[in-house]
């Protein structure tokens, strides 16, 4: 069945999703969010599926993230901003917690987006194509989904390393991370597909997932990375990662220093909160507060105009400085929504009205 983006099938006791929007490297839109959501919902209580399976579709990877353009373009005709994140955020504290195992394919490209629908799952499996990352500063943006929930758990600094500059990963540095848990050849997903329908997600993935995973190329740089993303100031990162004997902390400083000024401080901020946060939800409610106001600020709509509209990759930042990002500023994006809160937590639940 093929409804609004995405396919659905049954096979032995497998249900499986597949993201089919190959030429957009399955970017998702807020249909294909609502029908997965909904299949899920289906085959929680189907005694007939006991695992699901989600893949993308086309050889270049499992999903690019959300739908940058559509957003761009909604924006500017002056859609309703709750329309971009609450159903994606739901989609993602749902997947966190569903009582069969998910076991999403990460094969390829798996950005942004594609990480809040495969990461929070229970067997995840990447393979020596995978290239994760959540590339949000480069377009003025924050790293969503419950990315930060993610990076701020990752081993040392590896995670503020990534998140502030855009940078990515392969599918060793994912395992290595905590991104995902099972290292299988590319080639062997086919096959691995089958054995998901027809035995229980363990057993099959036992067969095919490799006892020694490649080395992370990511860990071999922690030395630097810890010592220069120590900080809790965008500043005193940057002047680190620029005065390092590393060849590589530099080349970093040039990328952090590209990035949208708010969004990088921001960032490190939803980092720093989401250590001290205990729950999947608690971070998604934060990355709502974020999402909301940065649709109102310049930098997003900047961010996504010279990268994918125009692409020029010249974005204009405004402020144009980490030391112009006042600190102010930069509480005021994590101050309560109130009335409109996304609610996730039950500590962020608006008075009168229950729990999502």
């Amino acid at each position: 069945m093929d409804t609004n983006g995405i396919l659905l099938q049954r096979s032995g006791r497998l249900g499986h999703i597949i993201l089919n929007r190959p030429k957009a490297i399955n970017a998702l839109n807020d249909a294909m969010i609502r029908d997965i959501t909904a299949a899920l919902r289906e085959w929680e209580t189907d005694d007939g599926v006991e695992t699901v399976l989600i893949t993308g579709a086309g050889e270049r990877g499992f999903c690019a993230g959300g739908d940058i353009v559509a957003i761009y373009k909604h924006m500017q005709a002056g859609a309703s901003k709750e329309i971009f994140w609450e159903d994606e955020y739901r989609m993602n504290s749902y997947i966190s917690r569903y009582p069969k195992p998910i076991v999403p394919f990460m094969d390829g490209v798996v950005l942004g987006g594609g990480i809040g629908l495969s990461a929070h799952a229970s067997h995840r499996v990447v393979t020596e194509r995978t290239m994760v990352g959540m590339p949000e500063t480069r377009i003025g943006f924050i790293p969503d989904v419950g990315g930060c929930y993610l990076y701020s758990r990752a081993p040392g600094e590896l995670g503020t390393h990534l998140a502030l500059t855009a940078g990515t990963g392969t599918g060793a540095d994912a395992i290595m991370l905590g991104l995902t848990d099972y290292f299988v050849d590319s080639a062997d997903l086919p096959a691995l597909a089958e054995a998901l329908a027809e035995a229980p997600a363990d057993e099959a993935i036992a067969r095919f997932a490799r006892q020694e995973v490649p080395a992370s190329d990511l860990e071999k740089d922690r030395h630097w990375i810890d010592e220069c993303y120590q900080y809790d100031d965008a500043e005193q990162i940057l002047a680190a990662l620029q005065s390092s004997s590393e060849p590589k902390a530099r080349e970093a400083a040039v990328e952090l220093a590209a990035k949208s000024p708010t969004s990088v401080k921001l960032t490190l901020e939803a980092l720093r909160r989401a250590r001290g946060m205990d729950t999947l939800e608690e971070v998604l409610d934060q990355d709502y507060r974020l999402g909301i106001r940065l649709l109102a600020a310049p930098d997003f709509a900047e961010g996504v105009r010279a990268q994918v509209i125009d692409k020029d990759r010249n974005p204009r930042w405004n402020p144009a400085t980490l030391a112009a990002v006042e600190r102010a500023t930069v509480e005021s994006y994590f101050a309560d929504l109130g009335e409109d809160e996304l609610g996730l937590s039950p500590a962020t639940v608006p008075a009168g009205r229950t729990q999502a």
